[in-house]
Formats: C-alpha cells, structure tokens, sequence
C-alpha cells in the first residue's frame, strides 16, 4: 500500500505484510485490522484523532504528518486525500469485475437505485451509499468492495472541471451513464455546454470494450454520436430510438406503469416510485442491463423490486399525513418533476419548498421560473421557506395570483406555525437542497 500511493513506511518490518481488513476516514468507525486514513477537513483535522484509533485496533494509519512516538506502524504521503484516490485505483485494478458509472445533473441516485436492483437479479452488486459519490467518497466505496461482489455501481457527482476525470481515473467504467444535462454547478462550469465537458470526462478511463448508455431525449447527449469509436444506447420517451417507453400510465403515488420497446421485443412493467423521471431511470437500467447479459424478464423483476431510499421521493405514511420526503437535493428539473408528482397525492396537496443551490448568478430567476411552472398545478398550499425560495413564490404569485402561498425566512420559523397550518390527511412534499437541512422537517412531520 505505501507503494502504491507514494508514501513511506514507518513501523515494525514484520507487520508490513499483514492485511488490512478495511479502509476509513472516520475515527468512529474505526475496527480492528483496519487502516485509519487522517484527512484534515475544514473543520476537524484527523491526525488529531491518531492516539485513540491505535487504541481501538486500528493496524495501520496514512498521515501528512511525521509521528512522535506512534502506538503503531503509519505510511507518510504529502498528501493522505491523494494518496486515498491512488490506493483506490490501485485496489480496483486487482479487481475482476465490471463498473457502471453513472453521472448527470439530475436523477444520479435514483437511475443508480433503479441499476442496481435491476443488476441484482443476476449478480453480487455493491452500490454508492449516500452521497459517497466525490472524490473521497468514491475510494471509500471501492474500498468495500469484497470477494463476493461481481458489479459496482458507482455514482459519480463533481461540481468543476477535472474532478470527472480522476474519478473516472479511479472507477475505470465498463458501462458509463448518463442521466441529463441540466441547469446544476453553474457558478463553476457556466453553461450547460460546460456541464456536458465536464461529464463527459467520465469517458476518459472507460474499458477498451466498453458500452455507453445515454439519454437520448437530452439535446446535448443526443448529439454524442460516438465516443472512443464507441456507439451510445440511446434511450427516450420523447422519440422512438433503439430502446424506448410509451403505454405510460400514471399510478398516482404507487408509481408508473408503461411499457418498454427493445427493438422487436417489448414489456409492460410498473414501477413502484412516481413520477414521469422514473421512466427515464428504467429505460437506462435497462439499457445497462442489457450491455452485461440480463434477460428481458431478469430486467422486468428488477424494475418492480425497485424500493425508495430516505430523502429520494421516499413515501412515509404515517397517522395524520401522507409525506413525500424528497428533501436529499434540488435543482430546477427536480423541483419541477417532484411539484408535478406531487398532483397525484389524494386529499389536500402541500408543498414545504426550501432553497436550490448552486445555480450560480442566475439563481434568483431560475427560483422564480419554477414558480412560474408551479403556479398552475394541481396543489393547494405552497409553503416557501428561504431567501431564495421568496423569488420561487413570487413566480406562483405573478403566475396565479389566486393561488395560496406562504413564506417563512427560517426552517425553524416555518416548523412554530406548521401544526396551525396542515390539516389531517394532507399529502406533503418536502424538498429543498441538502444545506436547508429539510430531514428535520420530515422527522418533525413523522413525530
């Protein structure tokens, strides 16, 4: 390990040849035989944490640092957030088996959900958890990575030009996805010709024979004719390419139903979660199912067998309410997609919106335009919380004067008045972008 990320070696000779039995960057989750990686963070600088991880059996630590009198052996690199990336890489080279890699603006964590337990019909998978999907993340994922498993589905999310290309350096991706380009990272890749460089970075590392799967209903994608001397899947719903859906049918909450064309052959699957996005997602399941030898029945069991993860749409009911927890992120085309969802709830439909980020200078307007779409759909109470979150109000105001809308400057603010506002039987969407913190507004609710 020392060699494969540049570091030197420090400790008894005789442990150099010991295994390590798991990788970590957090002290607390710290086990016997592992290695303890020491990454000094904005807040938090974990060399501090060195002493304590020797004493609950850490066998091994990477540090930036020279350590005085160490309980342990330690391998010293410049750098311990590089030297992670290079043990990753290095690690996934020993590995026999195929990455999918999987990025967009929209719709990575639920097309990864939906691959994965498509994938999972015929083999071991190990999946991205959480937001593990950066450059430390990703490592942290190939590390867990065991004999066992035969596919990773590896989510992989950037914000600025070359990240893609050293996590793709690290994934080394058999079957590379992507969902969309959309309006996300402006304040650093600019536009979404910018967006489309970036992604398509996750190309630079893909396998001598690898396969592409594309959205082909994205302007931007569709004009990828060839990568590598590779040819895209596309896949669509707006036009009828090799892989498509029509027959859709709206399930309310239960989901979606719709069939899906593979050139001659087809099927009618219904898929469990909402919204009109989670068609986009079984297309592109399928389109990778396909490139590693599922059968059509396989990829079928797959889609249905598809369950919500907490903060993506996740259905919660409980005594008093129908709550849609979908507060994990926001952009523009997921706020739009989950306000439009949301017109399919029974009884009364409130929307607890909060702040997008991330949108770069235009971020007020691109607030307002949601708005704008809102101020039309089928949902009877908007309850807007944040500075941002005033100019998505105000668009349903100039929209639809009429409509009901409610702002709140704080979370806290929103969550002293909500009793007095909901009624029983409401259906609730709560969204907003992950620094608003909106779990807490989901536990509230649950409470």
């Amino acid at each position: 390990m020392a060699e494969a990320c540049g570091g030197v070696y420090y400790g008894e000779e005789s442990k150099k040849d010991i295994e390590v039995s798991s990788i970590t960057t957090d002290s607390r989750k710290v086990e016997e035989g592992c290695l303890f990686v020491a990454i000094k963070g904005e807040r938090v600088d974990g060399h501090s944490f060195i002493p304590a991880v020797f004493e609950k059996g850490a066998l091994c630590v990477l540090s930036e640092q020279k350590l005085e009198e160490p309980k342990g052996p330690y391998i010293l690199v410049d750098s311990t957030l590089t030297a992670i990336k290079a043990l990753a890489k290095y690690y996934r080279q020993q590995l026999d088996i195929k990455v999918v890699g999987i990025t967009g603006s929209v719709g990575k964590t639920s097309t990864k959900e939906m691959i994965a337990s498509v994938l999972s019909e015929k083999y071991q998978v190990l999946k991205t958890l959480g937001n593990f999907n950066n450059e430390l993340g990703l490592p942290l994922t190939i590390f867990r990575l065991r004999e066992e498993h035969e596919i990773a589905v590896l989510e992989m999310g950037i914000s600025n030009f070359g990240e893609m290309h050293r996590l793709s350096e690290i994934a080394c991706p058999d079957v590379c996805v992507i969902t969309n380009i959309g309006q996300c990272h402006l304040e650093f890749l600019h536009d979404r010709d910018g967006i489309l460089r970036a992604k398509s970075e996750i190309f630079d590392f893909i396998a001598e024979n690898g396969k592409i799967v594309l959205n082909g209903d994205d302007d931007k994608l569709a004009a990828l004719r060839e990568v590598k001397g590779i040819k895209p899947t596309f896949f669509g719903i707006e036009t009828q390419r090799e892989l498509y859906a029509d027959e859709l049918e709206n399930l309310g909450l239960k989901g979606i139903r719709c069939r899906i064309h593979v050139k001659d052959q087809s099927f009618l699957v219904d898929i469990p979660i909402p919204g009109y996005h989670m068609v986009q997602n079984a297309l592109a399941a399928t389109g990778v199912g396909l490139a590693l030898g599922l059968s059509l029945p396989q990829i079928h069991d797959g889609i249905e067998k598809l369950e919500a993860i907490s903060g993506r749409f996740h259905l919660i009911e409980t005594a008093h309410y129908t709550i849609i927890d979908d507060c994990y992120n926001a952009n523009p085309v997921s706020m739009k997609a989950s306000l439009t969802a949301l017109q399919d709830g029974l009884c009364r439909k409130v929307a607890i919106l909060g702040d997008m980020g991330e949108l770069g200078e235009n971020e007020a307007q691109m607030h307002r335009e949601v708005g704008n779409y809102a101020a039309n759909l089928k949902v009877d109470l908007f309850l807007c919380v944040g500075a941002l979150c005033h100019h998505l109000a105000e668009g349903i105001r100039e929209k639809n004067p009429e409509k009901e809308v409610r702002e709140f400057e704080t979370r806290e603010a929103l969550l002293e008045e909500l009793p007095a506002i909901l009624q029983e039987k409401d259906t609730i969407l709560v969204k907003a972008s992950h620094f608003m913190q909106f779990e807490k507004v989901v536990a509230y609710l649950q409470r």
